[in-house]
């Protein structure tokens, strides 16, 4: 059945989220060009709420985030560490962490060719590395890191380093996040879990299933105190392992 009710209005949706991105991409050249980077900001978060409200409204999406740890601070960078499983979890990680000003280290392909993401991602301070270029990648990493601990911003990144397409977790590829937490000292470190929102892509877009549960859920923060990059890398990834093995048998 929510195949069959995706056929019917998956058509529109994709419709709105065209008509999204296009109407955005204008309205992000003008606020960050005559008002700034918070003008901009603002925007992105508009777009972000949009896409999830199409989902919602027109697709059936129930979305649910769990709270944030009370503990978590706009005074210190923050490094938000998740597993991956659609192109929609940036919308819905950018909107419920919007006043940490999330920024992504993306693969290059996306810095170009889609509007209002692509240049998003080139002006909004986020990163786009060249995985073919080990070299030019750590290097963007760790000016990344930098940029977040002067401004006290969140950088998520999926260590995953690819969507998984059945919601099984990937093995981490640690090296970019130990590079990034070596940049970022004070950063308050965050596992993150996302779950179901690869039913999404379960076909390819064609058709997005009606009616997905899209779940978004927090852990404590990991106490970073005596513990090296590479322990905290693997500390996370072993939180989120068991969130999500925790959330099959229930």
């Amino acid at each position: 059945m929510k195949k069959i009710l995706g056929w019917i209005f998956t058509p529109f949706h994709a419709l709105f989220f065209i008509l999204i991105i296009l109407i955005f991409h204008v309205l992000q050249i003008i606020a960050l060009r005559l008002l700034g980077y918070h003008a901009h900001k603002k925007v992105v978060d508009a777009m972000e709420i949009c896409m999830i409200l199409n989902l919602q409204i027109v697709m059936g999406l129930r979305l649910r985030c769990n709270p944030l740890p009370k503990e978590l601070s706009t005074d210190k960078p923050l490094i938000i560490i998740s597993n991956h499983q659609s192109m929609f979890d940036i919308p819905i990680i950018g909107w419920v962490f919007r006043k940490y000003h999330p920024k992504y280290i993306s693969k290059r392909e996306l810095a170009h060719g889609i509007p209002s993401i692509s240049y998003n991602i080139r002006h909004g301070g986020s990163i786009a590395i060249n995985r073919g270029d080990a070299a030019e990648a750590v290097q963007l990493i760790a000016d990344f890191g930098k940029y977040l601990e002067k401004n006290n911003f969140a950088g998520c990144i999926f260590p995953e380093g690819t969507r998984s397409r059945n919601g099984v977790l990937k093995p981490f590829k640690t090296t970019g996040t130990i590079q990034l937490l070596n940049a970022t000292p004070n950063a308050q470190i965050l596992p993150l879990v996302i779950s179901g929102s690869w039913e999404t892509m379960r076909y390819n877009s064609l058709p997005t299933p009606y009616g997905i549960k899209i779940t978004l859920t927090p852990l404590p923060l990991i106490n970073r105190k005596n513990k090296t990059s590479e322990e905290i890398a693997a500390e996370c990834e072993q939180a989120i392992k068991q969130e999500i093995e925790k959330n099959k048998n229930t």
